[in-house]
């Protein structure tokens, strides 16, 4: 049975660790050929050839993605290697610790948006043409339950996140006569090493162990759990498919029922 992204050109960013590793490697099972990059050159390297030693035929780029020529760069650099860009996944990201708005720096909101939304917008930019080039595409940003409704003490992520909600939209209405698909993704906690660096910061904070701490960051989730990554993960590949051809402009929440209340 042919696999749902066989040959297909799959880019992802921030692909050294949590959902980016793992979506390279679920992506890779199913047939896709990939571009990853991330700023942890090291990380990214190791990750890539484990990849190709498994027969997966990978392109890297190590880069900050809130930096415009590095992210042209890799984009030119797909184009030139594999002559097309079928799925874009827009998965780098930051946080920030958490504090109420008028505790955090400037440099802490302008760090966020650098990176979680300025990060997206410049994917895109990018990506954009090459697809349109095809006459088709699909892109996946991954934002998150703080985009869509207000997060205490997370404001300056969840200001970015709520901004890559809106390019997601505004880039669907777009380029949807252009073939090209423009979703988001909305996770609540999963278990990635963003969440346990904040986990480690709530631990710190409240003199709490990690499992107590947890506890705290989970509490509001009707599931009353963290995803796993492999639950998030799976979800890209269902968006992303080509089967799935009718789906555009939209946040998908995968939270646990925390925006359902």
């Amino acid at each position: 049975m042919d696999k749902r992204y066989q040959e297909q050109v799959v880019m992802i960013t921030g692909a050294a660790s949590g959902f980016g590793k793992r979506a390279a490697e679920m992506f890779a099972a199913e047939g896709a050929r990939l571009a990853l990059s991330d700023i942890a050159s090291e990380a990214l390297e190791a990750h890539a050839d484990t990849l190709r030693a498994q027969g997966t035929e990978v392109l890297t780029d190590a880069f900050d993605v809130s930096q415009d020529a590095p992210l042209k760069a890799h984009v030119a650099r797909i184009a030139e290697t594999y002559g097309r860009l079928d799925v874009a996944i827009n998965n780098a990201g930051m946080g920030h610790e958490p504090a109420p708005l008028h505790m955090l720096s400037a440099e802490d909101f302008d760090r966020n948006i650098a990176v979680n939304a300025r990060g997206v917008f410049l994917g895109m930019k990018y990506q954009i043409p090459l697809m349109r080039a095809a006459g088709k595409g699909a892109i996946l940003n991954v934002a998150s339950a703080a985009g869509l409704v207000g997060s205490g003490n997370l404001s300056a992520y969840s200001a970015a996140k709520h901004a890559v909600v809106g390019l997601t939209r505004a880039a669907a209405d777009e380029n949807a006569r252009k073939n090209i698909r423009v979703n988001a993704i909305c996770p609540s906690f999963a278990s990635t090493p963003l969440v346990d660096e904040m986990t480690d910061m709530v631990s710190a904070r409240t003199g709490l162990d990690q499992d107590g701490a947890a506890r705290q960051i989970t509490a509001r989730i009707p599931m009353g759990r963290m995803a796993s990554t492999d639950e998030i993960v799976q979800a890209m590949l269902w968006i992303c498919a080509p089967q799935n051809s009718f789906m555009t402009g939209q946040a998908v929440a995968l939270d646990g029922g925390l925006t359902a209340v």
